[in-house]
């Protein structure tokens, strides 16, 4: 199996594909201003295995494109909708983001938990923006510092792996320079890193390298993951996602 394989195959069974909860979604919810309507136009952005689809749907019960751009994420959302009893509002759509099958000025709300780090802060909200309406409303997680000084190890990792991370001033400056006026922001606690993402996802892992015969490929997978949970469980302290919304100009 390739890497990408290994990975789908590690994660499609966790609740949550990254830090998070329904709690903290439907907080942004909240701070969004937008009420149930059925001809609300939203989209899932980097939905993966859907838990943040699946909250909009229940509270909002209107359309929801849920975008991915691996299959078994979305067969996997389904499944789940149709327990929840919620698929007719899921319309799944295999596609990269950065290449997106819409309309201009089609949603009323784009939503994205932890995945526009895929195409960078920036380019995603640049992107993304023709697709709302006036006064349409952006809601995104995004890996955020916490602090202005930071150890030299943690500092070293996340420029290494992702050197768009900003403190949550610079990232508002950014939203505003593209066009976006910020309606709200707040930062996830360490429950929806520890108790909703990673020790699910560590629970898993002899049953994941049992289903990979031990392989070493697996076994690298599952070391770069304990190493990532044990860099936040040391410096929590400095860096989280913080959850931005913000409308579009007119």
């Amino acid at each position: 199996m390739t890497e990408l394989e290994l990975l789908v195959d590690l994660h499609r069974r966790q609740a949550r594909l990254g830090p998070g909860s329904d709690a903290h979604t439907l907080l942004a919810l909240q701070l969004a201003g937008l009420s149930p309507a059925p001809d609300l136009c939203v989209a899932d952005i980097g939905c993966g295995t859907g838990a943040s689809t699946l909250a909009l749907a229940d509270a909002l019960h209107c359309p929801i494109s849920a975008v991915d751009f691996l299959p078994g994420f979305l067969e996997e959302l389904g499944s789940r909708a149709t327990a929840k009893g919620l698929a007719e509002y899921i319309r799944p759509v295999v596609a990269d983001m950065t290449c997106l099958p819409f309309a201009e000025g089609e949603f009323d709300l784009i939503w994205s938990e932890g995945a526009i780090y895929s195409m960078g802060f920036e380019n995603g909200i640049a992107s993304w923006k023709s697709l709302l309406k006036p006064g349409g409303v952006l809601a995104v997680s995004e890996i955020t510092w916490l602090t202005r000084d930071r150890p030299k190890a943690i500092e070293a990792f996340w420029s290494a792996n992702y050197p768009g991370i900003d403190t949550a001033s610079g990232k508002l400056r950014i939203l505003e320079s593209q066009g976006y006026t910020p309606t709200g922001y707040f930062t996830l606690p360490a429950s929806c890193w520890l108790d909703s993402y990673y020790r699910p996802l560590a629970a898993g892992f002899d049953a994941f390298l049992a289903r990979h015969d031990n392989s070493e490929a697996a076994g690298h997978i599952v070391e770069e993951h304990r190493r990532e949970q044990a860099l936040y469980e040391a410096y929590s302290d400095q860096y989280s996602y913080g959850f931005y919304i913000a409308r579009r100009d007119n």
